[in-house]
């Protein structure tokens, strides 16, 4: 193993936690669960580690010798190796187990490397909190071009759809999202297309006086009122929480994720939401 590299770690149960987890909150770390024993290790270790050299100072490489860590390995489920788990922000985001070829060790690390579509990325995301949604699109069109399974991308893409009311391309998009820590978010969002991408029905008549309520909160999205949607539907789970099978509260919820966790109305209507359910 290269020592000398400062990107190049050995790894055990008594550092695990510092060089590691504490060390995945400033830039991705990929550890390399490996054995002695095994030819498979002995082949990707020195293709790694000349990875981790090319891409100086954009990942850390931390290997850790499976017989001599064994809780580590349980705690971890590593049941075969070489394993090889990208750590960031403390959690695991992505593995890879059971590596016949170079080229799926390659590809692992391109996909926990940032790279430069991170900066397209926040630049995209800038732009969306300015309303840019064209100049949104296009950027995250772009970088979709290349890898169309980057989660950022197709996440920032989805809201951009969204607050254009483009709504079916957007439910498409969700419907095949990528595994990934962003999945949970995208994952809000799909009750919510979903709901805006069925046209209303005018010729329907309820007897239910809520549905006229949430009709109405729906068209308020649509029309860009966010304010007096949220209104709607938490008036609806005030008087129903069991209401379309916790619909209103999803489509909340939906609208926290498309505002984001700093917006004003996101931060003003999330405690009243708890109230209501708590």
């Amino acid at each position: 193993m290269d020592t000398e590299h400062p990107d190049i770690v050995s790894v055990d149960e008594s550092n695990f936690e510092y060089q590691v987890l504490a060390y995945s909150q400033q830039v991705p770390v990929l550890v390399d669960f490996w054995a002695q024993w095994s030819d498979t290790c002995q082949r990707t270790s020195p293709l790694l580690e000349a990875l981790a050299r090319q891409n100086s100072g954009r990942f850390r490489l931390a290997k850790v010798d499976v017989d001599r860590n064994v809780q580590l390995a349980q705690r971890y489920q590593v049941h075969t190796v070489p394993t090889l788990k990208s750590f960031e922000n403390g959690l695991v985001t992505r593995q890879i187990v059971g590596i016949k070829t170079n080229t799926q060790v390659i590809d692992f690390v391109k996909r926990v490397v940032p790279g430069p579509e991170n900066l397209l990325i926040e630049k995209a995301a800038s732009l969306l909190h300015a309303e840019a949604y064209q100049e949104v699109e296009e950027i995250c069109r772009g970088i979709l071009k290349e890898d169309p399974s980057l989660p950022k991308a197709n996440l920032i893409l989805v809201k951009c759809l969204i607050w254009q009311g483009e709504y079916l391309e957007a439910k498409q998009i969700l419907k095949r999202f990528p595994n990934s820590p962003e999945y949970q978010q995208a994952e809000k969002l799909l009750p919510f297309v979903d709901v805006l991408s069925i046209p209303p029905d005018p010729s329907s008549e309820s007897s239910d006086p809520l549905d006229a309520v949430f009709a109405r909160a729906i068209k308020l999205i649509s029309l860009g009122n966010m304010a007096a949607a949220l209104d709607g539907f938490l008036g609806i789970l005030r008087k129903d929480k069991q209401y379309r099978g916790n619909l209103p509260k999803n489509l909340i919820l939906g609208l926290f994720e498309l505002l984001g966790d700093d917006h004003p109305l996101t931060q003003e209507y999330r405690p009243q939401l708890a109230n209501i359910l708590f």
